[in-house]
């Protein structure tokens, strides 16, 4: 009988072992190479570093060729500058990377506005300017971009009805740095979008102070019912930048919030949100307005989006035309309501085959959620006599969640978020169509 091996690190094949440190953390992977002589040659194994400067620096092999380096020595080299960011780095350069290329298909000219990535010592010496620290992943995002010039339309999405108009950009940090808060009510926030149009800001809370939680995002809103200008409640759009940011990027890179007239638009649209009644689908999405909106008094300010189409292979003696709406609204109470009403936004589309009619409405409601649903009556052109309903689809509205002002409450505390449907008021819809 042959007598059995000790094994050790000396006589294990070195395909395993390097198999086992591929999927190590860079951390551990870094520990290895001095727990042995052994570990430590094959930490220098170059197809490792290859992976590690895949998995965390997002570098390709154009790049390790366009700068003439090993990997190992390629890796060292943005460790040594961006090491500070290693947890957060890929994440939003692959968001950034997405978002540009994305953008470079469908509206090219709004990557011209972003700006290069800023310097460390910039930085630093906005965080000694405004007396505040800034997140480690804005920091790196802006490392990366910071933000862009100020032009319209803006990267962080649109809006628009007939009279009211939004788009925002994403501030460069010292523009940012210029609009930092330290009056009372919005003590130590920074601004990260601006609109031109509305003013309307999304800012980013530095500090856990009057209530806010260290890295929230929030458009601001003033209580309309204090005497005191400070009592600002907040509507929630994020808990940290890098949710904030890579959540925007995914709706816009798959499609769920529209490129339209070379902008994007902050529309969400359920791909469930549709009906169809024989050659024709009707399909909603909706946004959320929060510049129109308020907390007090509750009102909760909605557009939605309605595309009308029939089938391009319909027969042309069903060509019809829209005569009516019939809305039934039901709010987070369970009130509801029955609205009745000629044509759409002032017209009667007519539909024939192929043929798409999309248009803009809006409404208000006092509950932080409702939904609707409806029909349309058409008639047959051919025959006017031949009336019929086409579904539309039930679509539910909901603003985000929101936290109250401390100052109104009257505590210097933590409040916490309010939870969409903790609803108590009764509902005032009104409908407005834009």
């Amino acid at each position: 009988m042959a007598a059995s091996m000790e094994l050790n690190l000396e006589t294990i094949p070195s395909d395993p072992l390097l198999l086992i440190l591929s999927f190590l953390d860079f951390r551990d992977f870094i520990s290895c190479s001095y727990v042995s002589r052994r570990f430590h040659e094959l930490c220098n194994h170059n197809p490792l570093w290859k992976g590690l400067c895949l998995k965390y620096w997002f570098l390709s092999e154009s790049d390790k060729v366009e700068k003439g380096q090993t990997w190992k020595d390629l890796f060292r080299e943005y460790y040594e500058d961006m090491g500070q960011y290693i947890d957060h780095y890929s994440t939003l350069k692959k968001a950034w990377d997405d978002l540009k290329r994305y953008l470079n298909q469908k509206c090219p000219q709004m990557i011209d506005s972003l700006k290069e990535g800023a310097k460390e010592e910039e930085l630093n010496a906005i965080e000694a300017q405004i007396g505040c620290r800034l997140p480690k992943d804005y920091r790196c995002s802006l490392r990366i971009h910071n933000g862009q010039r100020l032009v319209v339309p803006g990267l962080m999405g649109s809006m628009a009805l007939s009279n009211h108009y939004r788009s925002e950009d994403l501030l460069d940090i010292e523009t940012a740095a210029g609009g930092f808060q330290q009056r009372r009510g919005m003590k130590q926030c920074l601004p990260l979008t601006f609109c031109f149009h509305t003013g309307l800001s999304q800012y980013m809370a530095l500090t856990s102070v009057e209530g806010r939680v260290c890295g929230e995002i929030f458009y601001h809103c003033p209580d309309q019912l204090a005497q005191d200008p400070s009592a600002i409640d907040m509507f929630i759009t994020g808990s940290n930048f890098t949710e904030w940011f890579t959540s925007y990027v995914h709706n816009v890179v798959t499609g769920e919030y529209p490129i339209i007239r070379d902008q994007i638009f902050r529309y969400v649209h359920d791909k469930e949100c549709v009906a169809t009644t024989g050659d024709i689908k009707v399909s909603v999405s909706t946004s959320f307005l929060p510049e129109l909106s308020s907390v007090h008094p509750p009102h909760y300010f909605f557009t939605y989006r309605i595309r009308i189409e029939m089938a391009k292979d319909a027969s042309p003696e069903n060509a019809c035309q829209l005569d009516s709406r019939y809305w039934k609204i039901t709010n987070a109470n369970g009130h509801v309501e029955e609205v009745r009403g000629p044509g759409v936004v002032g017209e009667f589309p007519v539909m024939l085959p192929g043929k798409v009619h999309e248009y803009a409405s809006c409404t208000t409601f006092s509950t932080t959620s409702e939904h609707m649903e409806g029909h349309y009556t058409f008639h047959r052109l051919k025959n006017k006599e031949e009336v019929f309903s086409v579904s539309i689809p039930r679509f539910r509205m909901v603003c985000p969640p929101f936290r109250e002002s401390t100052v109104r409450m009257g505590c210097a505390g933590d409040f916490p978020l309010r939870a969409v449907g903790d609803d108590s008021d009764t509902d005032d819809y009104d409908e407005g169509e834009h």
